[in-house]
């Protein structure tokens, strides 16, 4: 019951029947932060669903650096794992939760079974494909048309509106990392930043003052 009330919380717009059939055959799992959910190269079996915490979407080349891409919100779905489950085909990004998560996993078979059986379902991967796309769309404007300290502010919004916090808990060499950028370069923006006054620089986290 707890389960159920918890979905229709998150996901106020499934129908009651839809909510029943998740707690059937859905696995509800609780996953702790920095824990690996998908990763190049992997078959999914089941697309996830956020239900509380944050999880990080991101891409990795072969060397082990990454490319920070989204994140998933409670109330989200993740729509690569979607597309790789219905084309049977391997992850091309990979996803780790950032803060301790509680996630409904969906398999395949029910996947598919729902988009014709709910409408409520239909709908809402329609849309998690358009907001996704989205997300992908504002990354790659930032990434085409941004120089670097436009990018970095960028991101720093991004992540205080995700995270709902005004103190970001990044070092500045997991930011280099996530703008495909180096320390050095990342270190001397952020500093001219706080120079004026936009943030305020911590040994572990970025404290966001006006940006």
């Amino acid at each position: 019951m707890v389960f159920a009330e918890s979905i229709q919380k998150k996901f106020p717009g499934f129908e009651p029947e839809l909510t029943e059939q998740m707690e059937q055959d859905a696995m509800f799992r609780q996953i702790p932060a920095g824990t690996e959910l998908m990763r190049p190269g992997q078959f999914i079996r089941s697309t996830m669903l956020i239900l509380d915490g944050l999880v990080k979407v991101y891409r990795e080349d072969g060397e082990g650096n990454e490319f920070f891409m989204y994140y998933l919100k409670p109330g989200d779905g993740c729509a690569l794992s979607m597309t790789c489950m219905v084309g049977q085909e391997t992850s091309n990004i990979a996803a780790k939760t950032v803060q301790d998560s509680e996630i409904i996993m969906v398999p395949l078979e029910k996947m598919d079974a729902w988009m014709n059986q709910y409408k409520s379902w239909y709908h809402f991967v329609v849309k998690t494909y358009r907001d996704r796309f989205e997300e992908l769309l504002k990354t790659l404007d930032s990434v085409a048309f941004r120089n670097m300290d436009e990018r970095l502010e960028f991101y720093l919004k991004r992540h205080q509106k995700m995270l709902n916090t005004h103190i970001i808990p990044i070092t500045h060499q997991e930011i280099a990392q996530e703008l495909n950028s180096s320390r050095e370069v990342i270190s001397r923006l952020l500093k001219k930043m706080a120079e004026r006054g936009k943030v305020k620089l911590h040994r572990y986290h970025v404290e966001i003052i006006q940006l």
